[in-house]
């Protein structure tokens, strides 16, 4: 007997007993049904007298091959399809991009949401939004594609690099300043390989994205999320050799709020660690910009003293164009150059060779 999709869903929910047994080998499945009576009774239990009650049972055996067939049909196309979804916003986009038509990518998704027995999204001819068992079931999709690429990779890139694409975001600096030299070095290394590289200030969702790996800038700590600390990047103070030679450099937390500085409209405060607490310093200056290059550019023109994190201003530092500041009584907050995932498990090879050379990237940098 053969059972599959919602039909299977209404199978399996009548049963009072599922024995799974070997024979041979391959692994049969054992449904036994009670009679009507039993049924209408409200059933019976998997242990004791209950289900020695049970009366007249019927038992139908599903061989491996159509248990198989019943409990792994799902098509990783059409999951594939859900995410292009998610990413692209609508279904007409989502057909535009894959080259097919809207009524077919509606068809699959209707497939995808009967046999996992839920619907995943909340259509109407304006709008397009997930429902909560889409949004449950969007990190999973990720995985499922993530586990196929890397079984693939694992066989077919062994001898021919790296290949696929690898979907990245990163800050605007951080991302231009490194991490675009090492997915250079990746591409030259391994011709078949791909890279979708997201530059952006904002926190970006990496599952609604279709995103592999997001590098991020924070003060996290590993349990916030599925993430590997990469390397250190401080926040430091600095001013260019002009601005210090007209206003001099601040010696104490005391100094600087009397200095003109250069605000990054996400930080309302400067936070330092004095005496082992934290202290959020509030300042003011002339000029204050939505972009840490615009902050940076700002600095590097003698406003103000700027905080920005190391890796934000290290070319600059090691030119002279800016000089770091140090106070005597207080050091700005450490953070970390972090890379979060969606899963560690079944990650791809490309991802982890990305992982790799960014890390020994950062780690060749000399923090001062």
């Amino acid at each position: 007997m053969r059972v599959i999709g919602a039909t299977a869903r209404r199978f399996f929910a009548v049963r009072p007993f599922i024995s799974i047994g070997v024979k041979s080998a391959f692994a049969s499945l054992s449904i036994i049904f009670e009679s009507p009576g039993a049924l209408s009774s409200g059933g019976a239990s998997l242990a004791g007298e209950r289900f020695r009650a049970c009366r007249e049972p019927t038992e139908v055996r599903l061989e491996a091959k159509h248990f198989i067939d019943y409990r792994y049909k799902m098509d990783f196309a059409d999951v594939a399809l859900f995410r292009s979804i998610v990413t692209a916003g609508s279904l007409s986009a989502a057909a535009r991009e894959m080259g097919t038509t809207p009524m077919l990518v509606s068809r699959r998704l209707a497939a995808l949401e009967a046999e996992l027995g839920a619907r995943l999204f909340h259509r109407t001819t304006r709008s397009l939004s997930l429902t909560p068992e889409g949004e449950a079931f969007l990190p999973h999709a990720a995985a499922l594609i993530a586990a196929r690429d890397s079984a693939f990779e694992s066989v077919s890139s062994a001898g021919s690099g790296l290949s696929g694409v690898l979907k990245v975001t990163a800050p605007n600096v951080i991302g231009h300043a490194v991490i675009v030299p090492v997915v250079a070095g990746l591409i030259a290394d391994n011709p078949a390989l791909r890279v979708n590289l997201v530059l952006s200030d904002d926190r970006v969702d990496i599952a609604s994205m279709g995103l592999d790996v997001a590098i991020r800038v924070a003060p996290m700590k590993p349990s916030d999320m599925i993430a590997t600390r990469l390397a250190d990047n401080p926040y430091i103070l600095c001013a260019s050799p002009a601005y210090i030679a007209r206003f001099g450099e601040p010696a104490t937390l005391g100094d600087l709020v009397s200095h003109p500085c250069i605000k990054l409209h996400a930080m309302e405060t400067w936070p330092f660690v004095r005496g082992g607490e934290l202290e959020q310093i509030r300042i003011a200056g002339p000029l204050s910009a939505s972009t840490v290059d615009a902050v940076r550019a700002a600095c590097l023109a003698g406003v103000g003293v700027a905080m920005m994190t190391y890796w934000d201003v290290y070319e600059q530092i090691e030119r002279g164009e800016l000089k770091r500041i140090v106070l005597a009584d207080a050091a700005p907050v450490e953070l970390g150059i972090w890379a979060v995932f969606l899963t560690r498990a079944q990650m791809p090879v490309r991802v982890r060779a990305f992982i790799d050379a960014l890390r020994k990237r950062l780690l060749a940098g000399t923090l001062p």
